[in-house]
């Protein structure tokens, strides 16, 4: 799992690649909310376009991260997901909670 994370401009865009699994969401979650937790971003996006897998570790992770960001006053949007895991984000119905582009 890598993660590329820039900010500016009272935004924060995280762009994931690899799997998305209970092993790497522990590690993607403390540098997200560092980085949420340090920036205070009125937007955050999550790029999940180079993500090849998905289990119910990403749908928390989201979850999380919408809580956080929201108790700054901000936004949470996921961004680009492939079909199969856009799939998985419809089905878990996140996407009444978190804007999906």
């Amino acid at each position: 799992m890598n993660i590329d994370i820039r900010s500016g401009n009272g935004m924060t865009i995280a762009r994931l690649s690899g799997e998305l699994d209970h092993h790497s969401a522990a590690t993607v979650r403390e540098e997200l909310d560092r980085c949420i937790l340090t920036q205070q971003p009125k937007l955050m996006i999550i790029d999940f376009k180079d993500i090849t897998f998905m289990d119910s570790s990403g749908i928390g992770l989201i979850m999380g991260r919408q809580k956080l960001v929201e108790g700054f006053g901000g936004k949470l949007e996921v961004h680009r997901p492939q079909p199969h895991i856009q799939r998985i984000m419809k089905l878990s119905g996140i996407e009444r909670i978190v804007r999906i582009v």
